[in-house]
């Protein structure tokens, strides 16, 4: 009766890991639980059946368990609750043959200290020297850095 209690206790910890990783990811109670059925299976078969049988158990536990989770996740259900997806979205693009540095624009909302300016009928997303900018104001481009471009107020 006892070895039937481990076994359960051991396939009921894996239960428990495989919820952890797939629906309830981070430390929750369904790891730990599982972890603590593993630890209570394996000290079942040390004190019921001795030391073959727990190490057997403890074992079974520490090669045959990883090996299912990893199945899992290299099968074909695994492979869809991985997000596989590939990002390939762009920042702030500058033109540079129509926005260089030292040209004038005009601001189209306020910068604070973010904002947009018109120049050389391109709008783009600026960032001001740290001042508080209104829109409708004439700034400069003083610092173009890949998509970062930094103005000053011309007044």
């Amino acid at each position: 009766m006892n070895l039937l209690i481990i076994v359960f206790l051991i396939f009921l910890g894996i239960v428990l890991l495989l919820i952890e990783f797939t629906i309830l990811p981070g430390i929750t109670i369904a790891g730990i639980g599982g972890l603590l059925l593993f630890a209570y299976s394996i000290y079942l078969a040390f004190t019921s059946y001795g030391t073959l049988v727990g190490f057997i158990s403890l074992g079974f536990v520490l090669i045959v368990s990883p090996v299912l989770v990893v199945k899992l996740f290299k099968g074909r259900s695994g492979k869809k609750m991985v997000l596989n997806t590939v990002l390939s979205g762009f920042t702030n693009e500058i033109n540079e043959e129509k926005v260089k540095i030292g040209d004038i624009g005009i601001t189209v909302g306020r910068l604070a200290p973010m904002g947009k300016i018109k120049v050389n009928d391109e709008v783009v997303e600026v960032k001001s020297t740290g001042t508080f900018i209104d829109p409708g104001e004439k700034v400069r481009i003083i610092h173009i850095e890949k998509s970062l471009i930094t103005v000053e107020p011309l007044n």
